[in-house]
């Protein structure tokens, strides 16, 4: 805070300002200015006179003045001065008459404050208002009337009214005249206000008989330039015979009251005795004063001399009283004396709060100790009375301080957060020191202002939705959801799709996200088979500048459908030739025949597989497992059955709607291969094979011939068919079908084939002892067929059909 105090004076006609006096204070405080400056002009100024330059006398800027929305501030009614912010001048607003005022009051002065914001700042102006001789002395009455007893010894005295002049100083009352002077002089007396009682003293006794009425001009005569006056005649009538004079008790009288007294409160009484007797020694007592006030608020007893309250009474408005007595007897001789009347001040006035300048808002990242308020508050009782202290409510993050006596400043105490309080009604109670103390109170209402200081949140820390493959593209998916705790612009929150990758494919391609909404849509269909869930983030960003963010994690996982049919692995379906399972007519109840293997791609239920014998030549004979797919002889196979039978196997899943595969599979009832061969030529289109026994048995010797190489090539055609294998499955030239187990369990190892399957063929001269085993491997094992391997085989097949019967089976069998 930094005060300056200064004072100017300046002469209106010819707007010369000269410097008294500079005093500079600097005292450190928060972001406020407060200084005072003096000014000294004389009344009845024009408008429109400079009374100062302003913005040089306080070293500001005129340019601060229009920023800052400089204003004048007075607590009066009216308003006398007006601020010239383009000059930086003190103009006269209205014209100032220093009687109308202050009356006697001296020195009388105008207390205005200048108030600048952004920041705020505040300056007290006191303005001086010099008097000029602008009023004459002035007689209440157009004449006086005395009379004069002619037995008036010379001394006597006699009080005469006194004039009135307005105007204080050197330009108020000073002296008096009085013509003509045979018989009286005058004579001033002086008392400690600087009022002046004018007497009338005999110089030379009176003669009645020679001159019974005397007519004297009293003037009264003022300091100023050039000299005004007043007149007044005093008529002198000569009474007959009274001598004596009444004599009060004490020259002057003291008394005090309470202000706000009621009427007919009694003050005091005045005594004053006469040595006359009759009718000459009866006192009769009078108010002297001519000014009206005091008339208007005292009473006086004529006969007693008894002073009451008459009107009303208050200190502020005047704290003392002369009261000029004179005691006067029927003869005309008087006597005067004076009473002093001290009004004693109570704690009557609540103290006035007036906003000199408030702030509708602030923001909340504002630092501590701003101001955001100035209040006037004036008390106009004395002393004790008059003491103001401030105070705000409990609870809330602002102060108040007081700069000066009359000024107090509402500052803020603590940081400010809009999301917990977006406003304050403040409420300011100033209460004085009286007894008992007196408060008034004001609320201020404060905006707190947003500032971008939360990033949104989301509801969730983390998003997990579902979605059935086969979707539409466009589909809505999910919505994530984010609030932002500040207002407005600040919490206006934006969904972004944070750029990443799923499976080397950009994110951005599989989703997409509503900025507005939040809502998340399928930018395409999706695959269980191929994609089973994935991972991408969402960033939520608000409006604000600089933008906050957050971000969260969701988690898309794609769910089955039934799409899949059941793809069914062995036995392969081939149309150029006939593969058939051999099944010994020795066979017993429970023969496994073969095993169909099927797998579907879909997964849970969708992939749970059964078996079932749609159509067979004799279903009496056969039977497959349902969940395992074995296929197995019911009962002992006999003579009579056909070397030929043929199965019809459905292959469904259990999904709704079901999908299914259909499997025929040839099965051969017979002990030895050429009756296997003879009931089997529609299907293998071998007619060369029936035009000669004895080509059949040259070819057979052959083929004896060439077992060895044979055997060899079949060996030789599973190590390539296996080093394909391996191939395969980094390549898409062939089929590969991955195969996911069911959720149900078959300590037999039943139920659709949960592993890939490999079948080693054992060829022996003994048939009853050859056959195909299979071991399961690890679950996450890929069946490969290679349908090339499988048409090498079935030529190899054609290639050897004269092999002894014995060893046929074991052959067949070796090439499924």
């Amino acid at each position: 805070m930094a005060l300056f105090f200064l004072r100017i004076s300046g002469v209106a006609e010819k707007m010369a300002v000269m410097w008294h006096t500079v005093l500079f204070f600097i005292l450190l405080s928060s972001r406020s200015v407060l200084g005072q400056v003096s000014y000294s002009i004389t009344e009845e100024m024009p408008k429109g006179s400079v009374i100062g330059n302003i913005a040089q006398d306080l070293g500001l800027d005129v340019k601060r003045l229009n920023s800052g929305k400089a204003r004048i501030h007075t607590v009066d009614s009216t308003e006398y001065i007006a601020l010239n912010k383009e000059r930086g001048m003190l103009l006269i607003k209205e014209k100032i008459d220093r009687e109308t005022l202050c009356a006697t009051k001296t020195p009388c002065a105008l207390h205005i404050q200048m108030i600048l914001e952004n920041p705020m700042e505040l300056y007290t102006i006191t303005i001086e208002i010099t008097d000029t001789n602008d009023n004459a002395p002035l007689f209440q009455t157009e004449e006086i009337r005395i009379e004069i007893s002619e037995a008036a010894v010379p001394g006597a005295r006699f009080m005469l009214e006194r004039a009135m002049d307005a105007d204080v100083g050197t330009n108020g009352l000073q002296s008096y005249s009085l013509k003509p002077t045979d018989h009286f002089v005058l004579e001033l007396e002086t008392h400690g206000d600087g009022g002046k009682n004018v007497e009338m003293v005999l110089q030379k006794p009176l003669d009645r008989e020679k001159q019974e009425r005397l007519t004297l001009l009293l003037t009264a005569m003022d300091g100023g330039e050039p000299v005004l006056s007043g007149t007044v005649q005093i008529h002198v009538t000569v009474l007959d015979v009274n001598d004596n004079a009444p004599v009060f008790t004490q020259k002057v009288y003291k008394a005090s009251i309470i202000e706000n007294s009621p009427k007919g409160t009694k003050l005091t009484t005045v005594s004053a005795s006469d040595a006359d007797e009759g009718t000459n020694g009866q006192v009769t007592y009078y108010i002297s004063n001519t000014d009206k006030s005091v008339k208007d608020v005292f009473n006086l007893n004529e006969d007693d001399g008894e002073i009451t309250l008459k009107g009303h009474i208050d200190y502020e408005t005047k704290s003392n009283y002369q009261l000029d007595i004179q005691a006067r007897d029927q003869g005309g001789l008087s006597d005067s004396c004076k009473i002093i009347v001290d009004v004693l001040d109570i704690n009557d006035n609540k103290p006035t709060l007036s906003i000199l300048s408030m702030a509708s808002s602030i923001t909340e990242n504002s630092l501590t100790g701003n101001i955001v308020a100035m209040i006037n508050v004036n008390d106009p009782d004395s002393e004790a009375n008059g003491k103001v202290q401030c105070e705000i409510s409990d609870n809330i993050p602002f102060t108040i301080t007081s700069p000066s006596n009359t000024v107090f400043a509402l500052r803020t105490d603590q940081e400010l957060d809009r999301e917990r309080e977006a406003e304050y009604n403040i409420t300011v109670t100033c209460s004085d020191e009286g007894v008992p103390s007196l408060s008034s109170s004001t609320s201020l209402r404060l905006q707190i202002s947003d500032v971008n200081d939360n990033a949104p949140v989301f509801e969730r820390k983390n998003y997990e939705a579902y979605v059935v493959e086969n979707n539409t593209p466009g589909l809505s998916i999910f919505t994530v959801k984010a609030s932002d705790a500040d207002s407005n612009q600040n919490a206006r929150v934006s969904y972004i799709l944070e750029e990443s990758t799923v499976n080397g494919v950009p994110v951005s391609s599989y989703v997409s996200v509503s900025s507005d909404s939040g809502v998340i849509n399928a930018v395409r269909s999706f695959d269980y088979e191929q994609l089973k869930n994935f991972h991408f983030r969402v960033r939520a960003q608000d409006g604000g500048s600089p933008p906050l963010s957050s971000n969260v994690t969701v988690k898309i996982t794609i769910q089955d459908q039934n799409d899949n049919a059941p793809q069914v692995l062995y036995p392969v379906q081939t149309g150029g030739s006939v593969v058939a399972e051999i099944v010994p007519r020795s066979a017993d109840v429970g023969y496994l025949v073969t095993k169909v293997v099927a797998v579907d791609v879909d997964s849970g239920q969708n992939a749970w597989l059964s078996y079932k014998l749609q159509k067979a030549t004799d279903r009496a004979l056969f039977e497959v497992g349902a969940q395992n797919g074995e296929i197995r002889t019911v009962r002992q196979v006999t003579d009579k059955d056909p070397v030929k039978q043929k199965l019809t196997v459905v292959v469904e899943d259990n999904g709704q709607p079901s999908r299914s595969a259909v499997v025929n599979i040839n099965v051969a009832v017979a002990d030895t291969f050429p009756e296997v061969l003879s009931e089997f030529t529609d299907f293998t289109h071998a007619k060369q094979y029936n035009d000669d026994l004895t080509f059949y048995l040259v070819l057979a010797l052959a083929a004896v011939s060439f077992l060895f190489i044979t055997t060899v090539v079949v060996i030789i055609s599973v190590k390539i068919y296996r080093w394909r294998q391996s191939r395969v499955f980094h390549h898409s030239n062939l089929p590969v079908i991955p195969y996911y187990p069911p959720g149900y369990a078959d300590t037999g190892v039943t139920g659709t084939l949960p592993h890939m399957y490999n079948y080693d063929a054992c060829m022996t001269t003994d048939s009853r002892k050859s056959g195909c085993k299979y071991s399961t491997l690890g679950a996450q094992n890929v069946l490969v067929m290679d349908p090339r391997f499988t048409e090498t085989m079935q030529r190899a097949m054609k290639g050897n059909n004269i092999l002894d019967a014995a060893d046929s089976p074991e052959l067949v069998r070796a090439c499924l």
